[in-house]
């Protein structure tokens, strides 16, 4: 899903949740399959699922909630890419802090996902290639104080 370009990490179109008009739409992430593949994970972690949120705009993520022995996970399905992230509580927001993938995550891998861990979520903006994200995009970026890939992904911008 990420590309390792000449000028660093390349994300692919749709990856902040704005699209142009003349570009078409962007794809969709199935939220049948996000939300199978959080019941499953919720069964390997002797868990329970609390919630499954669809998005809602301007979020670009699908949530889900599990409960485990080690408490609350929030778990985030990008609406347009199959990502998966977890962060340590339920939030719908920008300012998103992550964590870790707990062990019970292989199954969103299991499912087609591409379950990102906290180094590709931190990586910095500088080391995007400056032609991914539009002028709008990084106008976005700049104004709601976003400093990392994994904030740019999972985003509430409006």
């Amino acid at each position: 899903m990420f590309l390792h370009g000449d000028n660093g990490l390349t994300l692919p179109r749709g990856a902040t949740g704005f699209f142009r008009r003349e570009d078409g739409p962007l794809p969709e992430t199935d939220l049948r399959a996000f939300r199978s593949a959080v019941h499953t994970a919720a069964r390997l972690a002797g868990g329970s699922v609390d919630e499954v949120r669809e998005r809602a705009y301007p979020s670009t993520f699908h949530s889900a909630t599990v409960t485990d022995r080690a408490g609350e996970h929030a778990v985030r399905c990008h609406a347009h890419h199959p990502w998966i992230a977890f962060s340590p509580k339920p939030r719908h927001g920008d300012g998103e802090e992550f964590h870790a993938p707990p062990a019970w995550a292989r199954a969103f891998a299991g499912a087609g996902f591409e379950v990102l861990g906290i180094e590709q979520l931190a990586t910095p903006l500088s080391g995007l290639d400056a032609s991914v994200l539009t002028e709008d995009e990084w106008r976005e970026a700049r104004y709601h104080g976003v400093t990392t890939v994994g904030e740019v992904l999972f985003n509430a911008w409006d």
